[in-house]
């Protein structure tokens, strides 16, 4: 195995961890959005799993859990990491590619 093989496992395991948190968090929170008097997971939190790499689980956990779609910042702003994360990925596979 060379360097870029153990890197790229490395982060296919790191984006499991960070989408499934994502995700996993998005249907607790939608549980606990239920229960009055409940404490419930920080919206900062929920955005922090999404900027570490987890942008897509928590855009699919809040499709699938129908949470946090009336909040215009979760609505424009998990998209967006998502799209930056996608492109920062693309731009680094153009430069270690050419």
């Amino acid at each position: 195995m060379n360097f870029f093989q153990i890197v790229h496992g490395i982060a296919a395991v790191w984006l499991a961890v960070c989408n499934l948190t994502a995700f996993f968090l998005c249907g607790f929170d939608k549980r606990r959005a239920k229960q009055p008097g409940k404490r419930r997971v920080p919206e900062k939190t929920l955005f922090l799993w999404a900027a570490v790499g987890g942008s897509a689980g928590l855009w699919i956990g809040m499709r699938f859990f129908h949470h946090k779609t009336r909040h215009w910042y979760f609505v424009w702003g998990v998209p967006a990491i998502l799209l930056l994360q996608a492109a920062a990925v693309g731009l680094l596979h153009w430069c270690l590619l050419r």
